[in-house]
């Protein structure tokens, strides 16, 4: 037994250890792909998405809150990057470590599913996971750019926007393809796998043609969602919307097909109400739609379980009613008859 607890206590901090690098690596690499594509608003240079924030949330939620020091790691690693550490380079990664824990801990006491399969769990991480929390990391840092003179004090608040729709925008878009992911066992069941092909060529075909057109055409990416998220809504609306939202930052930060001859302003805010609005009908319609069937499933079971009930009481009541067993009188009765024919 000792060998055992001893074993079980040494395997413990590994897999923390390992869970904790492997949070901080994904972070990293998320962060490096964010900042492949940036936007500029009032001389400030933000990300439209910013991926580590997904990272992030979805770290927590699968690992626990033991993976905030992954995530503290991969912000330094980023920072590093981008210029030296200096004093205000702490104040970022705290802001950009605090806010995820924060959207762990209020999603985590409103009893957040990972499955996504209530519609409260889909409201629960846009308003509090990604809009709430996500006001923490935009908020310090870029006080910790004003402070630091990289920006003017009058340009806070468009930058703070900025900034915090980006935030935000990682956790709508990202976590919920990383808890769907997380979910996956193989082997896949091939069900519907012929759909699955025609979705994604339809995909392919439409969502380039509808960011890169020089006419607005990216209300043609909506009927696409609502298609995978009837047909396919444990993931296939949001990884509908990762690829869209992927595509359409691409083309404006391009500046090029409907975001093209656009302000710096109205660029970020025309790319963003389209991301945000997306990213929004994929998720809660997903949510809706598995709880739905969710509900139907078990409504199902319950009746399927009352007719077994049923039938066992009818089987029972239709059966003939068994003749009581002779009982044993030890003779007595024979001899009150010889007695009473003797009398007579």
């Amino acid at each position: 037994m000792a060998a055992v607890v001893g074993t079980r206590e040494l395997r413990r901090p590994a897999v923390v250890a390992f869970q904790t690098l492997a949070v901080a690596a994904c972070y990293f690499a998320a962060g490096r792909l964010g900042l492949l594509r940036r936007l500029t608003v009032e001389g400030a240079v933000f990300t439209p998405i910013w991926p580590p924030t997904g990272v992030a949330v979805a770290g927590l939620l699968i690992f626990g809150i033991r993976c905030w020091l992954g995530i503290a790691i991969g912000a330094l690693l980023v920072v590093i990057t981008l210029a030296s550490l200096q004093p205000p380079a702490i104040g970022i990664i705290a802001g950009n470590t605090a806010a995820p824990v924060c959207a762990y801990l209020m999603l985590r006491r409103l009893g957040f599913r990972t499955d996504l399969s209530r519609l409260r769990d889909g409201l629960a991480l846009v308003f509090l996971g990604a809009l709430g929390s996500m006001m923490i990391s935009a908020t310090v840092d870029v006080g910790v750019l004003v402070l630091t003179g990289k920006i003017a004090a009058h340009n806070f608040w468009p930058v703070w926007l900025a900034w915090w729709v980006g935030d935000a925008m990682g956790v709508l878009i990202v976590t919920p393809v990383l808890l769907m992911l997380y979910r996956i066992r193989l082997p896949l069941r091939a069900t519907r796998w012929k759909e699955a092909a025609v979705l994604t060529l339809v995909a392919c075909v439409l969502v380039p043609t509808a960011a890169y057109s020089p006419i607005s055409l990216l209300f043609l990416v909506y009927p696409l969602l609502v298609w995978a998220a009837l047909r396919f809504p444990q993931g296939g609306s949001v990884l509908c919307a990762l690829f869209a939202s992927v595509l359409a930052t691409v083309a404006a930060t391009d500046r090029v097909g409907p975001f093209g001859r656009l302000s710096d302003t109205a660029l970020m805010i025309k790319l963003q109400a389209f991301n945000g609005a997306m990213a929004l009908t994929a998720l809660l319609l997903s949510a809706v739609i598995t709880e739905q069937r969710n509900t139907r499933r078990s409504v199902e079971l319950a009746c399927q379980d009352l007719v077994e009930v049923l039938e066992n009481l009818t089987a029972g009541n239709a059966s003939p009613m068994p003749m009581p067993p002779p009982v044993d009188d030890g003779g007595k009765g024979r001899h009150n008859d010889a007695g009473q024919n003797d009398a007579r």
